[in-house]
């Protein structure tokens, strides 16, 4: 365990819809950073019924809250019987307030374009009109230029048989909507989920991107572990341990290729992402999806940081930082021996083909 001592001390000096009729008017929101004890920054989207929009982004670490609500027309205080009849010239949407030292713009970009389809025009599967068209609402130069840049990549992928429908608007308003329509997957899930499996939704999403759950990249027990895994990855994932700077197998690699969980296989990182950040650990300013990653707040070595852990295979990556480059202005520190690096020629043959588009 010296090198675990060791390491850690180093990296301490290294680091410094159908519903019920309402007649409520919906109040304006104009969220304020100092409403909030943490750094924030607010994100607005619009991907057809906003039921489904904000249940992807809700218990992602760094996500402060997802609210439903009306976002981009012209009339003051809508209702949800206005919108949703066309009668104004709002859209369904959401807006999310983040920690961007924890979260960046781009991940929850990257999240909001595998929640709908996005070449849709005039609406969104069943739900037709313009109250359900989606959008991009950004509220800063630098959003816009993320969303755009995002776009561009999402229509050269080929992921899809049209071209990117989704507008880039600058926000305007979000008007916060009825208080039952407010965590709607929670409080009526039945009704939720059917309207999900039956508006097409779920089926179109399962269609474009690929599967990224515990049955298809399962944890091995820590007992299986020991036996597969050399004795600084298990000291690394399973003990949370900090490897050698500039001494570990992937800091300098320029190869092209993903990185995925030693644990679970689970994808976690691009090497389109990667960049050299001097620190001597592989660092990258984003992962392939946010929702597989998890950030609990690290206070151990006598200070705070933000933990970077893969959720499928419930192990120890490494550290995220708020001192990295544009788009994001983070640095995911990451382990080597936390990750398994598969070069892009090898990547369709290891079943990874459907993430050769992050890639080029």
């Amino acid at each position: 365990m010296l090198t675990t001592i060791f390491s850690a001390v180093f990296a301490l000096m290294m680091s410094a819809c159908a519903s019920p009729n309402q007649s409520e008017e919906a109040e304006e929101t104009t969220f304020q950073l100092t409403d909030f004890p943490a750094n924030t920054e607010l994100a607005t989207f619009a991907g057809g019924c906003f039921w489904c929009v904000e249940a992807p982004f809700e218990g992602i670490d760094g996500v402060l809250s997802v609210v439903s609500g009306y976002a981009g027309g012209k009339e003051k205080n809508p209702t949800y019987n206005q919108v949703a009849s066309g009668q104004t010239s709002h859209r369904e949407s959401v807006q999310i307030a983040f920690d961007p030292e924890v979260i960046s713009y781009a991940e929850l970009v990257d999240i909001f374009w595998q929640t709908f389809d996005p070449t849709d025009v005039g609406g969104s599967f069943y739900d037709r009109g313009t109250q359900y068209e989606s959008a991009i609402f950004y509220h800063s130069s630098q959003q816009k230029k993320v969303a755009e840049e995002s776009k561009k990549a999402l229509d050269k992928s080929g992921r899809f048989d049209k071209k990117i429908a989704t507008p880039i608007i600058k926000f305007t308003n979000f008007y916060e909507a009825e208080e039952y329509h407010q965590d709607y997957y929670k409080k009526n899930p039945t009704e939720y989920y059917a309207y999900r499996n039956g508006s097409g939704r779920d089926a179109f999403i399962k269609k474009h991107w690929p599967e990224l759950t515990a049955d298809k990249y399962p944890a091995m027990k820590k007992s299986e572990l020991k036996e597969k895994l050399t004795p600084l990855q298990y000291e690394v994932t399973m003990e949370d341990a900090t490897e050698y700077a500039f001494q570990n197998e992937y800091n300098g690699n320029k190869k092209e290729g993903i990185y995925v969980c030693i644990v679970s296989g689970a994808p976690l990182f691009s090497s389109k992402d990667k960049y050299e950040s001097g620190s001597g650990w592989p660092s990258f300013t984003k992962p392939i999806d946010a929702r597989i990653i998890d950030k609990p707040v690290d206070k151990t070595l006598g200070m705070t940081r933000v933990e970077v852990r893969s959720k499928l295979g419930n192990s120890h990556l490494g550290h995220v930082f708020y001192d990295g480059p544009e788009p994001t202005n983070l640095r995911y520190c990451m382990n080597s021996a936390a990750m398994k690096f598969i070069p892009k020629e090898e990547m369709e043959a290891q079943g990874y083909g459907d993430y050769l588009w992050v890639v080029q």
